[in-house]
């Protein structure tokens, strides 16, 4: 079966940055919907009318990955607002209730970069913004989508979660 929208793909990959130190590995297969937002553009563009079996080797510049660093997406919140045990790697959706910064974009996952006794540093920046990437991945299976994963436009693999929606260095991506 050819890949075209809607289906499902079944992928494994390499992810490294643009000096190939490791990112993330999926070394067993996952499946994503394949013509909505499970994956990145260049991604679909990539492996549009190809087929199982199929590798590629993609370099990812910020902008067709997680686009430019913002420094406008970095704020200091006071301490007391979060629980004793915060530290950093945590990561929180929106602010807490109280911040001080209410202008901040509230859909956003905010991660701390820093805690020190009186402020904690978030950043809202996805964890990968600013970098190039270089992306190795290779198509397991393909098949035909269901009519509740056309609907969503996602494959569920886990609630809340999408296809390289990545975590700081060190962390899983899945």
């Amino acid at each position: 079966m050819l890949i075209q929208a809607p289906c499902v793909v079944s992928l494994v990959w390499r992810l490294s940055d643009a000096q190939d130190q490791p990112i993330d590995e999926l070394a067993e297969p996952v499946e994503f919907f394949f013509g909505g937002e499970d994956l990145l553009p260049k991604v679909q563009e990539a492996l549009e009318g190809q087929e199982a079996g199929h590798v590629a080797d993609l370099q990812l510049e910020p902008e067709h990955a997680f686009g430019d660093y913002r420094a406008e997406l970095v704020c200091f919140e006071s301490r007391s607002l979060f629980p004793e045990s915060v530290e950093p790697g945590m990561q929180f959706e929106g602010l807490p209730e109280g911040a001080e910064t209410p202008d901040m974009p509230q859909e956003l996952i905010y991660t701390v970069t820093d805690v020190y006794p009186s402020h904690v540093v978030l950043d809202g920046n996805h964890p990968l913004a600013g970098m190039a990437l270089k992306l190795h991945v290779t198509v397991r299976e393909v098949r035909e989508a269901t009519e509740e994963e056309i609907e969503a436009g996602s494959v569920q693999n886990e609630p809340g979660l999408t296809v390289l929606d990545m975590a700081p260095p060190g962390a899983s991506l899945h």
